[in-house]
């Protein structure tokens, strides 16, 4: 098989008679315009419209990059996991596509020679999941079969070699997943994987000074890094090529890409190299170029990139683009003030389903100087326009967020996610005590009120004054 490097996640691999295109994220503006390309690709979505199929691990917008399918052929089917959930699959029938749900670790047949298997992360455990991110809060009371968790890996095999495509799935939560394949497949030729930090941390987070998100920032990858080390021991692939989680910040969030633990690739083969035995070879590959997974062949050696080149690219064109919902007109009080009461209805409800509660306090600054505090064990919600973070003896949780893109995540999932605006780096953390509430994000994810809903209660509530009158 050949396998050829794209961009951050997307791989191209074509077998004799077949080819499957994963994780097409091929144009600039994943997580609403912040996450953008370095090098530029010198091709283009609509260059791949003969491929026999597109592979999507998850839901993630820079491996389900709506943006570039949009420029594809429909024709093509599109293989992804079977999750308990069908967000993924409706997704990618609303743009037009055929989605394969792909039961876990059963393979499929792409041609007479060629097959893909496809395992969820969590290896369709939900008790496993919860053990590490608390997944089983999303529906306690739903059937527990399925994986609750959003990530997949896949294997394509041909009879003569094999390729594991790990994406994103954590390690580890996915051993179990990759004890599996290895059982079953014996020897890897490639083992593709995750090497770096796709999240907000520690750029977004405001109250960290330079030398913090520094020290934070090579933390960050120096775990990530180790974690890798993991999946290469357990695969013992005779190659591997890290990839995936690799970005770079545009707009006004520029200036904090050199806080992103994303380092400069050339530096992770050196830790790489330096780390696994002389049997597995470290393979990393410019942009469209690829490498034959049998002899390991590649069609060009890898050239670092110019670091300065790239500054120069990030200030003179990433830094001056703007973001989509910077067009949208600025918000009144008014108009976030009739989202708040449904919104935190909505966030109470997931509350309580997943059973989450704590004393610390989220304060979300609207406009006009006038700032959101919400509770997060039930008492309700408040607004002050004298802010005193010291006044929170139990803990707070600061969010700034520009006021345009706030309206859309109040407006809810149709416009905007509160999980993606956060990977996005949209949102400024600050935070007391410093320690990361997995389930305060998890209940937060759902304050927001359907729009209809908000101008239904508007009206509701204008008829009802009148009544009085």
């Amino acid at each position: 098989m050949q396998v050829t490097y794209l961009e951050s996640a997307a791989v191209l691999i074509e077998s004799e008679d077949t080819s499957v295109l994963c994780d097409p994220w091929l144009v600039d503006g994943a997580y609403y315009g912040s996450w953008a390309h370095y090098p530029d690709p010198d091709f283009e979505p609509e260059d791949f419209n003969d491929v026999d199929y597109i592979y999507v691990s998850h839901v993630h917008p820079d491996h389900f990059h709506p943006g570039t399918l949009e420029r594809m052929d429909d024709d093509i089917p599109v293989l992804i996991h079977d999750y308990r959930w069908d967000y993924l699959a409706d997704a990618v029938e609303d743009l037009g596509f055929e989605a394969i749900e792909l039961p876990h670790d059963e393979p499929y047949d792409l041609s007479e020679d060629t097959h893909i298997n496809v395992l969820a992360a969590d290896g369709c455990d939900p008790e496993l999941c919860g053990n590490f991110f608390g997944c089983s809060w999303y529906d306690t009371e739903a059937d527990q079969t399925g994986s609750t968790q959003v990530d997949s890996m896949a294997v394509i095999d041909d009879g003569e070699g094999t390729v594991v495509n790990t994406n994103d799935c954590p390690y580890p939560i996915a051993e179990s997943s990759c004890e599996k394949i290895k059982a079953d497949y014996g020897d890897i030729d490639l083992l593709c994987h995750q090497y770096s930090a796709a999240q907000f941390y520690p750029q977004a987070v405001t109250n960290y000074d330079h030398e913090e998100k520094i020290a934070e920032r090579d933390r960050v990858i120096r775990e990530k890094h180790e974690l890798a080390l993991n999946f290469i021991d357990l695969f013992e692939p005779t190659y591997y090529l890290p990839f995936a989680g690799e970005y770079v910040l545009a707009g006004d969030l520029a200036e904090l890409n050199e806080y992103t633990a994303n380092p400069p690739r050339i530096e992770a083969k050196e830790f790489f190299e330096a780390n696994t035995g002389e049997e597995h070879e470290c393979v990393f590959l410019n942009s469209g170029e690829h490498i034959d997974t049998v002899t390991g062949e590649r069609s060009a050696p890898f050239e670092p990139i110019d670091q300065e080149a790239k500054q120069r690219y990030i200030e003179e064109e990433l830094a001056p683009r703007e973001f989509e919902y910077e067009s949208d007109p600025m918000p009144t009080l008014t108009e976030f003030r009739s989202y708040v009461p449904l919104a935190y209805e909505n966030m109470e409800g997931k509350r309580a389903n997943i059973g989450f509660e704590t004393d610390t306090t989220v304060v979300i600054p609207l406009v006009d100087g006038v700032c959101l505090e919400l509770s997060m064990d039930g008492s309700g919600f408040d607004y002050t326009t004298d802010l005193d973070l010291d006044d929170y003896d139990d803990g707070w949780v600061k969010m700034d967020v520009d006021p345009r893109l706030l309206m859309r995540l109040f407006e809810g999932p149709h416009q905007a996610y509160w999980a993606d605006a956060k990977i996005g780096s949209h949102i400024g953390i600050s935070k007391e005590p410093d320690i990361y509430e997995r389930g305060l994000y998890n209940c937060l994810g759902e304050f927001h009120a359907d729009g209809a809903d908000v101008q239904a209660t508007a009206s509701h509530e204008t008829d009802a004054s009148v009544a009085d009158d």
